[in-house]
This record gives C-alpha cells, sequence and structure tokens, in this order.
C-alpha cells in the first residue's frame, strides 16, 4: 500500500476520485453529444433517438445489480471492483470514439442499418457508464473509513467530477463537440486505467468493518437495510429521474424550435448545427457549474441544521418551479441560461443527497448490490424518458418536454416528503443530534 493510501492525503483523494470523474465525464459527452449527432448529422427524429437511448438502460436494469452483488464478493485482475472499472473505462472510451463513425462503421461492415450500429454503439456506452458507476464509487467506501474521512472523500470527487463535466460542456459549446468526444474518449480511458495502480483495495470487507474509528462524532451505526425506507427513497428518486432524462435527452430540440425557430426535421448547415450545440453547451455547463459548487458551499450547512430529506425535498421542490418556468419564460437563449441556473439548485442535491440518504438505511456491507439496487431508480426512468420520443414527435411546441419533466419533479418532491430523516443525517455534537 502506498503511503499516500495510508496517510489518506490529499493526493490519494484526487487519484481515488478519478474512475468516478471518468465515468461522469462519459455521461457529460453521451449528453451533450448524442442527440445533438443523431439528429444533425444522421438524421434521427425524436422517436429514433429515444429508441437509441432505450438500449442502455434496458441491459441496465440486469447490469447495474448483478455487476453491484458480484462486485462485494469476487475478487480478480487484485482487486473487487478494479476490474470493472478497468473493462467499463475501455469500452465507455471507444464507444465514444464511435459517435462521429456510425456512418464508416455501418459501411466497414457491409451493413445497411446505422440505425442498428447507432443501438449497439448507445447500448455498450450507456451499459459500460452504468455498469462503473457503482464500482467507482463502492471503492471510495472500501479504502476510508466511516465518518469525516469517508465524507472527504466523497465531497472531493464530487467536486473534481463536477469541475471536469463543466469542462466537457464548455468544450462542447466553445469549440465543437466533435472536439469533446475527442477528448473525451481519450480522458476516459486515462481516468479508468492510470489510478487503479495506485489503489489497494482491502481483501475482506469485513475485516475493514473493524478498523472503524472509535470517534463517537464519526461514528455511524451498522444496522440491518430498512426496506421500507429504502423503497420510498427508490420511488422518489424515480420521478427526479424521469424529469431529469427528459431533459438531458430532449433538450436539444427545445433549443432548435422553441429558441432558434426551425422546425425539428429541418436540416440546418454546420453552423447552425453548431449553434444548437453551443446553446446546450452552454446550458449544461451552467447546470452543472451550479450542481458542483452548491453541495459542499450550501447543502451540506443547511443539511446540518434540517436534515438532509428536507433539504433535498426543498431543492428538488425548486427544480420543479424551474422547469415551469422554462415552459412559460425559456424563449430566448439569455432565459434559458438562467432558468438552467436555477434548475442546477436541484441537480446540486441529486449529484450529492440521495446517496448519502440511501446509505444510512442499508447494510453496509452490501453495498455494491444496495447501489444496484438504488441505481434501478435511476435506468427504468431512463427506459420511460426514452420511450417518449414518437409522443413528443407530434408537438410543435417542444415545451412540452419541461411540462412533463415539471410535473415529474413535482411528484417527487411530494414522495420525498414520505421519507423519513435519519438521526445521523444531521451534524453530531457533543454526542447530541439537533
Amino acid at each position: 500500500m502506498l503511503t499516500i493510501q495510508k496517510k489518506l492525503s490529499n493526493t490519494f483523494y484526487a487519484l481515488l476520485s478519478l474512475p468516478a470523474t471518468a465515468m461522469g465525464f462519459a455521461l457529460c459527452v453521451q449528453i451533450a453529444a448524442l442527440s445533438w449527432i443523431l439528429n444533425t448529422k444522421y438524421g434521427f427524429s425524436l422517436e429514433d433517438i429515444g429508441l437509441v437511448w432505450l438500449a442502455g438502460p434496458m441491459a441496465g436494469i440486469f447490469g447495474q445489480v448483478i455487476v453491484g452483488l458480484v462486485s462485494d464478493k469476487v475478487w480478480f485482475w487484485g482487486g473487487r471492483r478494479r476490474p470493472f472499472i478497468l473493462i467499463g473505462g475501455t469500452l465507455a472510451a471507444l464507444m465514444i470514439l464511435a459517435l462521429p463513425n456510425l456512418d464508416v462503421i455501418n459501411s466497414a461492415l457491409g451493413l445497411d442499418s446505422i440505425m442498428g450500429v447507432a443501438l449497439v454503439v448507445a447500448l455498450t456506452l450507456d451499459l459500460s457508464i452504468n455498469i462503473s458507476f457503482n464500482p467507482t464509487r463502492s471503492v471510495i467506501a472500501d479504502v476510508t473509513p466511516l465518518g469525516e474521512k469517508r465524507t472527504r472523500g466523497y465531497t472531493i470527487m464530487q467536486t473534481v467530477s463536477g469541475f471536469f463535466g463543466v469542462l466537457a460542456y464548455l468544450i462542447g459549446a466553445f469549440i465543437s463537440n466533435y472536439t469533446l468526444i475527442y477528448i473525451g474518449a481519450g480522458l476516459v480511458f486515462l481516468f479508468s486505467i492510470l489510478p487503479i495502480f495506485f489503489i489497494e483495495e482491502p481483501r475482506s470487507l469485513e475485516a475493514d468493518k473493524n478498523e472503524l474509528t472509535n470517534d463517537p462524532k464519526e461514528a455511524i451505526a451498522h444496522k440491518d437495510t430498512d426496506m421500507s425506507e429504502f423503497l420510498k427513497i427508490c420511488f422518489a428518486h424515480a420521478f427526479t429521474w424521469l424529469g431529469v432524462q427528459t431533459m438531458f435527452v430532449y433538450s436539444f430540440a427545445f433549443v432548435k424550435t422553441n429558441i432558434m425557430g426551425y422546425g425539428l426535421q429541418e436540416e440546418l448547415g454546420q453552423d447552425l448545427n453548431n449553434e444548437i450545440g453551443f446553446g446546450l453547451g452552454v446550458a449544461f455547463a451552467i447546470l452543472n457549474a451550479v450542481g458542483f459548487l452548491l453541495p459542499a458551499t450550501v447543502l451540506q450547512p443547511v443539511s446540518e441544521k434540517i436534515g438532509r430529506v428536507k433539504t433535498h425535498t426543498i431543492c428538488i421542490a425548486i427544480m420543479a418551479i424551474g422547469y415551469a418556468a422554462l415552459v412559460y419564460l425559456g424563449t430566448t437563449q439569455t432565459s434559458f441560461f438562467l432558468l438552467m441556473a436555477f434548475v442546477g439548485i436541484g441537480w446540486g442535491a441529486v449529484v450529492s443527497l440521495p446517496f448519502a440518504i440511501m446509505s444510512e438505511v442499508i447494510d453496509q456491507r452490501r453495498m455494491g448490490l444496495f447501489m444496484g439496487l438504488f441505481n434501478l431508480s435511476v435506468v427504468i426512468p431512463q427506459i420511460f424518458a426514452s420511450l417518449l420520443g414518437g409522443y413528443l414527435d407530434g408537438f410543435e411546441d417542444q415545451s412540452i418536454i419541461f411540462i412533463i419533466s415539471a410535473i415529474a419533479l413535482a411528484i417527487s418532491a411530494g414522495l420525498w416528503l414520505l421519507v423519513k430523516e435519519q438521526e445521523s443525517s444531521f451534524k453530531i455534537e457533543g454526542g447530541s443530534t439537533h
């Protein structure tokens, strides 16, 4: 074990953050470029784009749970999480490279079905990201003790990953989505492969649990999973992701029709296509900038005072209001950007609080399994969002996208009200909670 890992130095925390950052960057490339390139380069309709997005979550339903369960038990290639990070990162990088070359791949294979090639590429990309996300997060829990040091690990991960996520969207906006794709492929591969050779995983998770801190301020009780609360959290989170995924997949259509004033299937020149990419890139960069700055600076202090569940519920309600405002006020690029910053308040909560809330009601020794089960509340809504494409094709006014998102987030906020606050979600001082 390297000295930096023994001491849990900032250098080690930074290395520990890179695999999760790689998967986050791959997801940003997918969000920024997949729908855009399918429509602008290959002429896919919203229904076709939805079907392409559908492929990954369908496979992810089985893949995430199986990998989560297996990664808690197996050991090969010198690690429990390492093999899945290696495989997932390599495949994700290759599939990102394939995005602008679907027609080349189609011709090279002697096929006459670019739709089929797109489905296979999207399936492999999405499945690689989904399968790898759990191990990249679980490894942080595996190599850090419960309490403040583990919280620090996840906080640094979110900060590093958030920074690179914003960078991804800015590259797409101010240079081009094609540049983002090629930079993304290299970065995803490097960040997935390099760090894991400097991280030594514990062979036994049970042994690791015996090394917990004796400090009562950092102690978190081990308990059996509270399935009732776990399911409440999953249902509430599922409606959040229905709204979020609808935004991610179809926002390009809103920019193209409602802001730029072009028909959905209207063929545009490269300059106008790049303008659509610019609008999306800046909007998602703003969303993610708020999303990665807010957790440590605002949400954590607020959570210590009123609890994580209440804080998250308020943020989700704000996100629903932001989506509703986009329906009526998001008619110019400037208003679109400003309202995406407002929506970013909810996004900041989505990327930071649900995992912490969920982790308090499960058996810590089965983290991989329950991470996989919890992520069903992401992939199942992704499936429903992907199936909306054919329905959305029938609307000239694509603000319907944000009407659906607003309704989903409002339902989510209502469901989060049913989730019980855990005492350990409040800051512990002097042995008492408040």
